[in-house]
């Protein structure tokens, strides 16, 4: 369970009294995530999920609280922050910030279908469309200019073959201009972990704290990256499909798009390799907590780069 900063059922019940939400019944941590701290929170009103916020400072997190908030008002099925008496969603809870938000029903799904993908796609559409809207803005904290400075970290754990691949994709990516790509508030970390099923239903779209103001299609291939992947780390046609014409009917590709496809899958690999190797090797303390294995998006970016053309287009 990844938890860096303990909470006691005491603690907590003195700090609740900060919410109108009743009192503390159970206190339980969440056994995933490697950013924050996470709990499932129950009172005499309802559920919630508690987070402490481990790397992000309090003046950065009204751009994501919000966000969420505002999609949650129009209409997209993600947490809503809870407020507290002074009409704020942020606090401090053991010197660390803390927010709580509604904790939403259903499980994440391990072997999605081809239907599964098609819901995916026009969820993920809804919150480009709704998103466009949100008058917040925020760079990506994890884009190109962090996968350069990361790497200078990373390279000296790794084998020559390993760092010849990472140097040559950043130097890549660097070529590329996507300015005519449209631009939006985007998830950015849309893993199967991260979307709710009930009754074979999208219920639940939760973790924004990777969100930010990037381009809308490097969203959708970070997304295509894990809900599309085959065992052998090729793409599986159907759900590829399934996912791109479904998110496509509710926010059509540009003809720009199109052409930037190939590298963008590129980019979203690259970008969560650099950040998995970081969390492998230089890990932070915690009580307890767990790094993926960062040679799943290696072998991803390798499959990528021996052949763009092998990249089946937006539209079919």
């Amino acid at each position: 369970m990844s938890v860096f900063t303990n909470v006691t059922p005491e603690q907590l019940s003195v700090w609740l009294k900060n919410y109108a939400i009743g009192a503390l019944i159970d206190l339980q941590g969440i056994a995933a995530g490697i950013e924050n701290t996470n709990y499932f929170v129950t009172t005499t009103h309802g559920r919630y999920v508690l987070t402490l916020f481990e790397k992000l400072k309090a003046h950065e997190l009204p751009f994501y609280l919000n966000l969420m908030a505002y999609l949650a008002r129009h209409g997209v099925p993600c947490p809503a922050p809870v407020a507290n008496h002074a009409s704020g969603y942020l606090g401090e809870l053991n010197g660390k910030p803390a927010s709580l938000v509604s904790r939403l029903d259903g499980k994440d799904i391990a072997i999605p279908t081809s239907a599964d993908c098609a819901q995916v796609g026009d969820v993920l559409a809804r919150i480009h469309v709704a998103g466009k809207s949100y008058a917040g803005r925020m760079d990506n904290p994890r884009g190109p200019r962090w996968w350069s400075a990361a790497q200078s970290d990373v390279l000296p754990f790794l084998d020559a073959g390993h760092a010849a691949l990472l140097r040559a994709e950043i130097t890549a990516q660097a070529q590329h201009d996507f300015s005519a790509l449209p631009r939006g508030a985007i998830h950015a970390d849309l893993f199967r972990d991260n979307i709710l099923f009930l009754k074979e239903k999208i219920s639940g779209v939760i973790d924004f704290y990777f969100a930010c103001t990037d381009l809308l299609l490097y969203d959708v291939a970070i997304t295509v990256n894990d809900w599309c992947l085959q065992s052998d780390n090729t793409l599986d046609a159907a759900r590829l499909r399934a996912l791109l014409d479904a998110y496509h009917a509710v926010r059509p590709f540009t003809a720009a798009e199109q052409g930037a496809w190939p590298v963008l899958l590129r980019a979203g690999a690259l970008r969560f390799w650099v950040s998995r190797l970081y969390d492998l090797y230089l890990p932070r303390r915690g009580e307890l907590t767990h790094a993926k294995n960062p040679a799943h998006f290696e072998r991803l970016l390798r499959n990528y780069t021996a052949d763009d053309k092998a990249v089946p287009p937006l539209r079919a």
